[in-house]
């Protein structure tokens, strides 16, 4: 065990909690076990919820693109819990397998995993009392296929991870983590809302923090330490 659920069952049972909320279980469950997954990229259909709500926030329509740092609001509903939530994408960057060190990596699936962690935020822009649930975001591989957040029971120092907290009241904000887990040392290219497989994703994209650094031009391996003129 890894001192929280293993990833195959700590995404499962978020499945059963997110299937029992939105009625999307194939989204939920195939997406989580990495056989018949569901495109990032081409949802079925449409919603197209009203322009403006009652509290006079402007709604992101769905099918939206945004860069990290951008934010959509939307109208977002689950478990008998109905807000608008104003969400951020603000960063995502690779992490490493080393940060799992005090977990068991117990099989394949985790053990040939690429993680990543996203730096988001969540406000509410509502008139009502909302919370009690997940961060309503997914992650997005490189072979386009949704990524659900990786639950964990302890704290997990390198991305600490929480979800709403039950009375999140109006004007509250919550800025969290969020841990993805790419099987077969895939990447991560950006977030998804998408609370139902009918609902056209608003997805942000931006740059990955893989911890790569270029070497800046002029110093190739072969200049790398070699005297500047004039020095002996």
């Amino acid at each position: 065990m890894w001192g929280v659920p293993s990833v195959t069952s700590a995404l499962t049972s978020r499945a059963v909690q997110m299937l029992a909320v939105l009625m999307t279980a194939v989204l939920s469950l195939s997406a989580c076990n990495g056989s018949g997954d569901t495109s990032a990229t081409e949802p079925s259909s449409s919603q197209s919820p009203s322009a403006t709500t009652p509290s006079g926030a402007e709604l992101t329509q769905p099918g939206t693109r945004l860069d990290f740092g951008e934010s959509a609001t939307v109208a977002h509903s689950a478990a008998g819990s109905e807000g608008i939530l104003k969400l951020t994408v603000k960063s995502a960057k690779k992490g490493s397998v080393k940060d799992l060190s005090g977990f068991a990596l117990d099989s394949a699936y985790k053990k040939k995993g690429n993680y990543y962690y996203a730096q988001v935020k969540v406000a509410n822009k509502g008139t009502t009392t909302a919370g009690g649930i997940p961060v309503p975001l997914w992650g997005i591989s490189g072979e386009d296929t949704l990524l659900q957040p990786v639950s964990f029971m302890t704290k997990f120092a390198p991305c600490p991870s929480k979800d709403l907290p039950k009375k999140f009241k109006p004007g509250d904000k919550l800025q969290t983590c969020l841990v993805f887990l790419s099987p077969n040392h895939g990447s991560l290219k950006g977030l998804s809302y998408r609370p139902s497989d009918s609902f056209v994703p608003i997805e942000w994209r931006g740059k990955v923090d893989t911890g790569k650094q270029k070497k800046s031009k002029g110093e190739s391996k072969h200049q790398k330490g070699k005297p500047k003129k004039g020095q002996s």
